[in-house]
């Protein structure tokens, strides 16, 4: 059966509990043995078959009590709450890793990694970002404040900037380090970090996977 065909672009605002760098990106643990992640993702451009998604952001709480590979792991999935029905139903198809090629986008690969989905929250998701400044914040009223800044230097307090290739990832093509703080408020299960990981990232992503133009 043919897949149905949908495209996503737009700014990947990825934090997690790990040191800057995230063992993830290079194929090793997690910093702290366990893995928990506050994600959101702002569409610029987008559709899901006939369903267009301009403009709707998603995104979600992640937590793993060991490495993701293990799986056991829980999701919250949040979704704009002024998407419409269809828009809705696509996004969750999108995040659940459906109509995807498999191991191609990170949806598909983490979805393999659940033991509990819990049901969506639909509610407003603002969101900022700059990912040449490494700058970021994202707010759901009430559930969750993610911020995200510059790693700086210990010594001189200077922004440094990171880069990370992965010219055959399945999140992004290039992505920018950054530093995260992360609180959860009214959530299902708590997020308190400072300090820790984060990357912004330009993403094109469809069933087949990301666009990796400089690959070609």
């Amino acid at each position: 059966m043919a897949r149905i065909d949908w495209r996503i672009q737009g700014i990947d605002i990825s934090t997690c509990n790990c040191a800057w760098g995230c063992p993830c990106q290079f194929m090793s643990l997690p910093t702290q043995g366990h893995c928990q992640a506050a994600v959101a993702i702002q569409i610029s451009r987008g559709h899901f078959g006939d369903t267009p998604l301009d403009g709707l952001a998603f995104g979600g709480l992640f937590k793993w009590p060991g490495p993701i590979h293990e799986g056991n792991g829980e999701v919250q999935p949040i979704v704009d709450r002024r998407a419409g029905g269809a828009q809705r139903e696509a996004l969750l198809k999108i995040m659940s890793g459906e109509e995807t090629e498999a191991g191609a986008t990170i949806f598909n690969v983490f979805a393999a990694t659940y033991a509990r989905v819990r049901p969506p929250l639909f509610a407003a998701i603002e969101v900022a970002c700059d990912p040449d400044a490494r700058d970021a914040r994202v707010v759901v009223p009430g559930v969750l404040e993610l911020q995200v800044e510059p790693i700086r230097n210990p010594v001189t307090g200077e922004p440094v900037r990171v880069r990370i290739d992965m010219p055959a990832g399945f999140e992004f093509d290039q992505a920018e380090a950054a530093s995260s703080r992360v609180r959860t408020l009214e959530a299902p299960f708590p997020l308190a970090w400072e300090s820790r990981h984060a990357h912004l990232a330009h993403i094109d992503m469809s069933g087949a996977g990301v666009a990796h133009p400089r690959a070609a």
